[in-house]
């Protein structure tokens, strides 16, 4: 069903602010707080709807206006108009295509360093800035989670979690290998170099997902002191935590809080929407022996370049999309990468 059925958002609503107005609606916060997010999810998208709407109809107006006074001077702000609508039609077409399991889902993003020491641990930081900006440019929030400083500059891994409305749907579409060609500002000869960096990105959930059972015999925890920039402490007790699911050999941590028991729970969201994932693949993977597309999904394959010399170009491997802004793009404009990604798959 398409997220933009309106009559099925304002029904659903309507029934949810009904809901609230119940004597005990207010026992349950964690309940009655995760209402009030819905229900803001879908005024977003009533309102998303109903201004475009109200756009293309002032367009209309404008233009039979132009045509009944034969006015050409109004043909720049007439194509102005347009293109405006045009996008906002193309970004409610895409929402259309976000009807993952997990797409409406917040995100934790990791990104690693590859082989290259400083080279590679500055593409990271470069990485992390082209993101947080693209964030931002949506309205999504980002919060740190983990963060290991570069031995000389840049960053080792860092992992935050990216919170709004189908962060995950948009972001899945970014997980992968990057990797930077460039005349490195490390390298006194001034040779070029080509450095890689490695995005993950896996949904998270406020709650417990029933689809999803933890034993806690499969975890280690390990505490640790939380450390900033060049080792020094943030605080003096061992409030970090690492998790490891014994399993499947995947490991999370989180050392933003200063409570050792939220930087915990923290780690098992994170934890629980890995799980998620692989199961999710797994089921990607059958359905797709059945029908016999034996097209195997590379995790952690190549999916971008972006080369600052002898040229300057962006280059997405799996969709073919260029764009020799480069600049642009290390300031977030990923909508072009995305979005055809998105339709493709």
């Amino acid at each position: 069903m398409s997220p933009f059925d309106l009559d099925r958002l304002k029904g659903e609503k309507e029934e949810l602010e009904n809901g609230m107005s119940a004597p005990n609606f207010w026992d349950d916060v964690e309940n009655a707080n995760k209402v009030n997010q819905r229900i803001k999810a879908i005024s977003n998208k009533i309102d998303k709807y109903e201004k475009l709407a109200l756009r293309g109809e002032d367009l209309e107006t404008l233009i039979e206006m132009a045509e009944e006074e034969g006015d050409e001077s109004m043909l720049d702000e007439i194509a102005s108009e347009y293109a405006a609508f045009e996008r906002g039609v193309d970004a409610l077409k895409l929402e259309t295509l976000l009807k993952g399991s997990y797409d409406a889902s917040n995100a934790v993003l990791s990104l690693h360093a590859g082989a290259g020491g400083t080279e590679a641990q500055d593409w990271v930081s470069m990485l992390y800035r082209m993101y947080t900006r693209y964030c931002d440019v949506k309205g999504f929030t980002v919060k740190t989670l983990d963060l290991l400083d570069g031995d000389e500059a840049g960053i080792k891994s860092v992992t935050f979690e990216v919170d709004g409305d189908n962060a995950y749907g948009y972001l899945k579409a970014e997980k992968g290998v990057h990797r930077l060609v460039r005349i490195s500002p490390f390298d006194s000869s001034g040779r070029r170099h080509t450095s890689f960096a490695s995005l993950d990105v896996t949904p998270i959930f406020e709650d417990d997902r029933g689809d999803i059972s933890i034993d806690p015999d499969d975890l280690r925890v390990d505490t640790y002191r939380s450390s900033g920039a060049g080792g020094q402490h943030v605080n003096k007790t061992s409030s970090a935590i690492r998790i490891t699911h014994l399993p499947t050999g995947i490991v999370v941590q989180c050392q933003n809080e200063r409570s050792q028991i939220q930087n915990r729970e923290t780690a098992m969201r994170m934890l629980r929407g890995k799980l998620l994932e692989i199961k999710e693949r797994e089921r990607m993977e059958q359905m797709a022996e059945i029908k016999g597309d034996m097209k195997k999904i590379e995790w952690g394959s190549q999916i971008r370049s972006y080369i600052f010399q002898p040229y300057t170009l962006v280059k997405d491997h799996r969709t073919g999309v260029e764009n020799g802004n480069i600049q642009a793009v290390m300031d977030g404009d990923l909508d072009t990468f995305i979005n055809a990604f998105l339709v493709q798959s």
